[in-house]
């Protein structure tokens, strides 16, 4: 396996630190690369290792791919990502293998088919190790107990303590007993914790910290945004989901509806509008769909689909700092609804600032007073939010979704990355699995309008235009 992509000085202090020990914890903030960084070290261990399994939260199992695929020389088929399917009868044999951590608690079929895979020469990965940071839990004891035989472990987190001290006993565990010297959580907690006479379970004080730094640093490294001086100033980084097969369903549909158009009609960039508008709304959990009836009348339907975007989000903003203020840029009204919605519930709705074409100049105003206040969270539409405004309170973005234009992409962007912005901003992408996001993504890295750049292919079509077109169409 060779890399494709160059690491970062940081990257490289990573690799130094962490290379000479068999076990080792990366603790990086999001968006400074802890992913690179654990492939390199399988790149350099590559002779010592039969395979790789890397956990992960289910909802990242597509972005590990991902990654995977786009750092290295990879190509899918060396790569399983465990599915409905897997089992230990029919598991491929190949080099990476990515595992939902929560599937290992969920099901005995996962447990059992990840537990036969792992050897003396594995190097087992847990990514969001937070994600076993409870001790009792079934997953944190199957993941730790399989991977007792294997001689390389790895933990990523940006996040390894949101609770205290008590959050490193489990992940430190995982890597080995022997870290901490303690064979079990009582003992820990008998020299480190003080819990509450009054709340059962309540920890009230932590003590001896410092020795629990000093037993850690030789297998840690960490870093922040701020600390990577070496970074360029802006960070980008991406989250992948897939669609659910009702999305797909319809995705197809919407497809079949404008080859039907075509029939009637030449393509044009409004005909292509119409069809990435369908798609892309598809892929986010809606569609608001243009048809007609049987006598043929114009109608309208408003569709809700299952969708795994807004949980890719909530994923996403639970592994950043509390403390951070963070942009959620959104391009549909409905986006905002529902994406309001769901941090509401999570977080209370006196965290949330929304910014959209609805609302008039004077709530507009007081929306960006309370984002610049005590709300963590602005949330808008790049179409009436991305000019004008200054946003410099957060470094964290999240594109929920993309508009099809560059300029529109670059304004929305530069609302916090502007003068008196003293920070690293970090931008974050997510992206359904499926050809409309593809495109859109294309065009963005090659700062291009994702609407003109496929009418431009369409019009390099010469002979036998309906048929290429229509394969053209097919391919999204």
């Amino acid at each position: 396996m060779l890399t494709t992509t160059p690491l970062l000085t940081h990257q490289h202090e990573a690799v130094a630190k962490l290379l000479p020990t068999r076990v080792g914890a990366l603790f990086m903030d999001m968006g400074t690369g802890k992913s690179r960084t654990a492939i390199e070290l399988v790149k350099l261990r590559q002779q010592k290792i039969s395979r790789v399994l890397w956990f992960c939260p289910v909802s990242l199992k597509a972005t590990v791919k991902h990654e995977i695929l786009k750092h290295t020389d990879a190509t899918a088929d060396d790569i399983h990502v465990f599915n409905g399917k897997t089992n230990t009868r029919n598991v491929p044999a190949v080099l990476w293998y990515v595992i939902g951590i929560e599937s290992i608690s969920s099901s005995n079929r996962v447990a059992l088919t990840a537990n036969s895979l792992i050897d003396e020469n594995t190097l087992v990965i847990v990514d969001e190790s937070s994600y076993i940071k409870g001790h009792r839990s079934m997953r944190t004891q199957r993941i730790t107990q399989y991977a007792k035989r294997a001689k390389y472990r790895l933990i990523l987190t940006g996040t390894p303590v949101s609770q205290g001290v008590v959050d490193l006993f489990a992940q430190m565990r995982f890597l080995s007993p022997k870290i901490l010297g303690y064979q079990s959580y009582y003992s820990f907690a008998a020299n480190h914790l003080e819990y509450s006479d009054k709340y059962r379970g309540l920890i009230v004080e932590s003590h001896n910290e410092a020795w629990i730094a000093a037993k850690i640093r030789p297998y840690v490294y960490q870093v922040t945004k701020d600390e990577c001086l070496t970074l360029p100033d802006k960070l980008y980084t991406a989250r992948y989901c897939d669609l659910t097969n009702e999305q797909s369903e319809y995705y197809a549909l919407a497809k079949e509806e404008i080859l039907e158009l075509l029939m009637e009609e030449e393509i044009n960039s409004y005909v292509i509008f119409q069809l990435f508008t369908a798609l892309q709304q598809i892929s986010c959990g809606f569609w608001n769909r243009h048809t007609t009836d049987p006598s043929g009348n114009p109608i309208e339907q408003f569709i809700e689909l299952r969708h795994n975007r807004l949980e890719m989000l909530l994923e996403t903003v639970d592994s950043i700092r509390p403390d951070e203020k963070i942009i959620i840029w959104a391009k549909y009204r409905y986006d905002i609804q529902q994406i309001s919605a769901a941090l509401a519930d999570e977080y209370g709705s006196d965290s949330i600032a929304q910014f959209y074409g609805d609302l008039n100049e004077r709530k507009r105003s007081d929306q960006v007073d309370r984002f610049r206040s005590d709300a963590r969270f602005f949330i808008a539409t790049p179409s009436c939010g991305g000019h004008g405004l200054t946003l410099n309170e957060a470094n964290t973005v999240i594109f929920y979704n993309n508009g099809f234009k560059y300029s529109e992409r670059i304004q929305a962007e530069d609302r916090c990355h502007r003068i008196g912005q003293t920070r690293k901003v970090t931008y974050i992408d997510i992206w359904t699995d499926c050809g409309i996001d593809e495109r859109i993504s294309h065009a963005l890295a090659h700062k291009a309008n994702v609407v003109e750049a496929f009418k431009a292919e369409v019009d390099k079509i010469k002979e036998n235009r309906k048929k290429n077109v229509s394969e053209l169409i097919k391919s999204l």
